[in-house]
């Protein structure tokens, strides 16, 4: 503004008419802004006592389950309208802020001065009701004197991100009170890693030269309506409330670290996205946060529930729990991570036993209901979903109820709680395997915690009751105490160091969110040093945000930091396991990992690649979580097994799973796969049939070769048929060798000799062709043996048919020229036996030649091997030769039978009688067996058929004569013979 240019009244009305109607709607906007603040606060803290008083009404009352159920809807309705009027209060407090800028802006116009001039008196903070209030008065005092409206900043240096180490302004109880009470040793030691990294950073001369970083600090108390009263408070720079206004005009804001709630997150993002205002995390993890609509500035060094309930599945999976117990806290950050995790969970293939929830607001936090499921239910492995706070009155109900052998999965908010490791808990969650954050060193900052001491800030009220907390004693300034009144309580004196006890504050082996707070400060410092750059190269920009966004650096870890376009960090997870030692004290155990393999350059694509990697060895796992749950069990059970969370057992290979009906897909029976099927895996849906050339084995979880049948010359059965083959044909030449002998005798003289000889070679044949039917099936054997056997077999028939006929005709034809005579001639039974022979012949030519026999496998007959056999060709040519054989056979026995009545001292025709009706009856029998048998033993059955039957004709034609020769041999004689006829005639 010009030395010479002159500041009118706020009093008077603008000069322009048009200004004046505009600074009147304007200034009615405001009142009703105004107006809805006032309603919006009172209606914000009304139901906020309401709230408190429905929690005293439910820890008076002595619930049932209607009035606990309706009790805690009722305060769910009330949270509700307890958001809705926060959120009315930032926007009227918005609508306010802008309706003030607008007016200022109207007023600002005809005044002598630049932009910049007017945009420092527009950041004048607003009090009252005046349009600038008594600063305005003092500005232009002070510009009569100096001729000017505002000086310079002559420091040379200017300060972000808050401007002083203020604790006495900064951690407040309710109503503006000091603190009192107990402070969390933890949540202090997140506290000091925000101050080593703001120290650490204005120490190194490389990271914001000439720019010194400070901070305020405000306790939200994890309470929503605080963290947006402290919201305005940072905003506003002060400690009354101004909403749109900062009061500290020479201190930049730079960002907010915080909350470490995501339900306070939410609520302050809400406020800090219209002020366009970073706001990074680190603790915060519910998914709700990664919506880029909702909550454009919001960014956290702490990974999104998403990410940790499908490592949570996933770990499942790696130890095949599937049948899971859920239980989760009912507001966001339980209820969406278990809602993904059982998402997740369906997707692997695994069943949700129960899910229950924690009622945060009832005081039991519902946990006999709970622990009563738990006990109840045969699921084994129980996943906890919630903060270690909430879990607490669980976990006591656990312990009192005595619920042992089950497997507790943790989420972050616990697997490393001192509160739940505690010694009273040993018993029950040793072998708690579950996520953490990934904990990182963090170099010099056990000296810096050690360092803390209350003379070193004696405005930080904070550090005063940190040090009674951690040394159990008390200041004796009132404004000091931690709430204990107890006079055996020992004096604090000063001389007190940290570094001689170890406690979670100095305790820097698993600095999880504290390396979470340190990385956020590190990220807005990086955001302000590429804003610099921006500044000095590019252009100018007052915007922080942008450059949040794309922050990427390496901290001096290695670790590249960075957030995705949703506002997160790249997520790991460190996997824990609790190893209680027989002092009760609890060791956290690494045992692998979880994070994401998703690199990038310009930015995270969502199709990123997770994983889980249950620790870099191998054999960790096993060595480490197994073993440590085998420690345990083996002091309950007396067992040495890895526990198991299931619904049904496995299915072992050789069973496939069986549905049952309105259960769950886990819940199952296990039944044996059908014939011809197997199942190689544990837990199979389905059985799979094998190839054609292999079955399964007896326990079905594999293939093997089919056994190869035939009826072979090694086996007993062939070489015992084989053996009878061989013998009964050399037999059969002994009597042929016999007749040759005794070929001048009268038996033989008068049997036919020739016939004969031809009748015991056909027998002899008749035998060795059976051999054709043992062994492998080649197509060869195939192809000759039926032939063998039918030829064969005719021959044999067509010389016992040659024999009846000349016997019956030598008896019949009585006079030597007699017509029969003349037509039976020397050679006529050897043109019988041609005739009848080549008819068979000819038969087995045509059925050769139109479809000959092969060989083939069969693996119909007995499915679970391969019969190797003659497939016949055509079965009606099989059935013509063997009826064809049938036939010479009933002929020659009818021949027979017609000359039974001959002299019974040449009783021929009886000894063919008898022979050919046993040949007949084998076959006739054979038909019927032949047909039921299968494989090798329908084989058998023809060769018992054929070695019965030519045993039947030669033991009834050849027998009685062999005898005769060989131990009768006076009946074998012409006299003898002679005789018997002369008597028959006489008689």
């Amino acid at each position: 503004m010009s030395s010479r240019g002159t500041v009118v009244s706020e009093d008077s009305s603008p000069a322009d008419p048009i200004d004046r109607k505009v600074d009147g709607a304007v200034k009615r906007t405001y009142a009703a802004a105004n107006f809805s603040i006032r309603a919006a606060a009172y209606s914000s803290y009304t139901i906020q006592s309401l709230l408190k008083d429905f929690q005293s009404v439910a820890e008076l009352l002595d619930q049932g389950e209607d009035v606990s159920s309706t009790l805690a809807m009722m305060e769910q309705q009330v949270r509700l309208l307890s958001d809705v009027s926060f959120d009315s209060l930032g926007a009227a407090a918005s609508a306010a802020g802008s309706s003030v800028a607008v007016r200022r802006q109207l007023w600002l116009r005809s005044w002598k001065a630049d932009a910049a001039q007017k945009n420092l008196l527009m950041k004048i903070p607003f009090s009252g009701v005046k349009l600038f209030g008594p600063p305005l008065d003092d500005m232009v005092k002070k510009t009569a004197e100096d001729c000017k409206l505002l000086a310079p900043d002559r420091t040379g240096r200017s300060r972000a991100f808050g401007s002083q180490r203020a604790f006495d302004n900064s951690r407040k109880g309710r109503a503006g009170q000091p603190f009192r009470g107990r402070l969390g040793l933890l949540n202090y030691q997140w506290l000091q890693a925000m101050v080593f990294a703001i120290e650490e950073i204005n120490r190194n001369p490389d990271i914001l030269p000439n720019v010194t970083l400070g901070f305020r600090i405000y306790d939200s108390c994890l309470i929503r309506q605080r963290a947006l009263e402290g919201t305005f408070w940072v905003l506003t720079g002060m400690g009354k409330l101004a909403p749109n206004y900062r009061c500290l005009m020479n201190n930049v804001l730079a960002g907010i670290v915080g909350d470490a709630g995501s339900s306070c997150s939410i609520a302050m993002s809400r406020v800090l996205t219209l002020y366009r205002l970073p706001q990074i995390s680190y603790f915060s993890s519910s998914p709700l946060l990664s919506d880029r609509i909702q909550f454009p500035s919001f960014f956290r060094t702490v990974p999104s529930d998403d990410f940790q309930s499908r490592g949570l599945a996933q770990l499942l999976v790696h130890f095949g729990w599937t049948w899971v117990g859920l239980v989760a806290e009912d507001n966001d950050y339980g209820q969406q991570g278990v809602q993904i995790l059982q998402e997740e969970i369906i997707k692997a293939g695994l069943c949700v036993a129960f899910s229950e929830s924690i009622f945060t607001s009832r005081p039991d936090k519902n946990a006999f209901h709970i622990v009563q499921v738990i006990k109840e239910s045969t699921a084994n492995a129980i996943v906890i979903f919630a903060s270690d706070a909430e879990f607490t009155p669980v976990a006591d109900e656990i312990v009192k109820q005595n619920v042992i052998d089950k497997v507790w999965i943790a989420s972050e908010s616990w697997s490393t709680s001192p509160l739940i490791s505690a010694e009273k808990y040993s018993n029950i969650f040793t072998g708690t395997i579950g996520f953490a954050i990934h904990s990182e060193e963090m170099l010099g900052f056990k000296e810096h915690l050690n360092k803390v001491h209350p003379l070193q800030s004696p405005s930080d009220i904070t550090v005063n009751i940190f040090w009674e907390n951690a040394f159990g004693c008390k200041w004796l300034k009132e404004k000091h105490l931690s709430g204990s009144s107890k006079n055996e309580t020992p004096e604090c004196t000063g001389t007190e160091k940290l570094d001689h006890i170890q406690i979670g504050f100095n305790d820097v082996n698993n600095l999880r969110v504290a390396y979470n707070v340190y990385t956020a400060v590190y990220a807005i410092a990086s955001a302000l040093q590429d804003l610099m750059l921006c500044r000095q190269g590019q252009g100018p920009s007052h915007l922080l945000l942008p450059f949040v966004k794309k922050v990427k650096f390496h901290n001096k870890v290695g670790a590249e930091i960075f957030f995705d376009e949703n506002g997160n960090i790249p997520a790991q997870y460190d996997i824990m396991n609790w190893q209680f030692d027989t002092m009760g004290t609890v060791k956290y155990v690494k045992v692998g990992s979880y994070e994401s393999g998703a690199t990038m350059e310009k930015g995270w694509s969502s199709g990123m690649d997770v994983g889980v990697k249950i620790a870099s060895q191998a054999n960790a796992i096993k060595s480490a979580v197994f073993l440590t749950i085998h420690d345990f069990i083996n002091e309950v059970k007396q067992i040495k097994k890895v526990p198991i969370s299931v619904c049904s057992p496995s299915c072992s290979p050789g069973f496939r799973k069986l549905a049952l009906e309105g259960e769950p897909v886990c819940c199952f029976e296990c039944i044996r796969c059908p014939q011809g099927e197997i199942s190689n895996q544990t837990d199979s849906a389905e059985c799979y049939k094998c190839g054609w050339d292999s079955w399964p084995n007896v326990k079905k979880d594999t293939c093997v070769a089919k056994i190869i049948e035939y009826l072979s010359y090694e086996e007993p059965l062939g070489a015992t048929l084989m053996t009878i083959c061989i013998f009964w044909s050399l037999f059969t030449f002994v009597i042929l060798g016999l007749f040759k002998h005794y070929r001048n005798t009268p038996i033989v003289k008068a049997n036919n000799r020739s016939l004969s000889y031809l009748l015991l070679l056909s027998l002899s044949l008749c035998f060795l062709c059976s051999l054709a039917f043992i062994g492998y099936p080649t197509t060869v054997k195939c192809l000759l043996r039926q032939v063998a056997f039918g030829i064969t077999f005719a021959f044999c028939v067509s010389c016992i048919l040659a024999k009846t006929i000349m016997v019956v005709s030598a008896f019949k034809a009585t006079k030597p020229n007699s017509d029969l005579m003349k037509c039976i001639g020397p050679h006529f039974s050897y043109i019988v036996i041609f005739v009848l022979t080549f008819i068979q012949v000819i038969l087995c030519a045509i059925w050769l030649f139109l479809s000959p026999p092969f060989s083939a496998y069969n693996t119909i007959i007995k499915p679970e091997m391969i019969v190797v056999e003659c497939n016949e060709g055509s079965p009606l040519a099989f059935w013509c030769m063997l009826g064809y054989l049938g036939a010479l056979a009933s002929t020659s026995f009818i021949l027979a039978f017609l000359a039974r009545k001959l002299p019974d001292s040449f009783n021929e025709a009886q000894f063919i009688t008898f022979s050919m009706l046993a040949f007949l009856s084998v076959w006739l029998s054979f038909i019927p067996a032949y047909l039921s048998t299968k494989g090798k033993y329908m084989v058998a059955m023809e060769i018992f058929a054929m070695l019965s039957s030519t045993f039947a004709l030669v033991s009834c034609i050849f027998f009685p004569k062999c005898y005769i020769i060989l131990f009768r041999p006076d009946n074998n004689s012409k006299e003898h013979l002679m005789g018997k006829k002369v008597y028959r005639a006489g008689h």
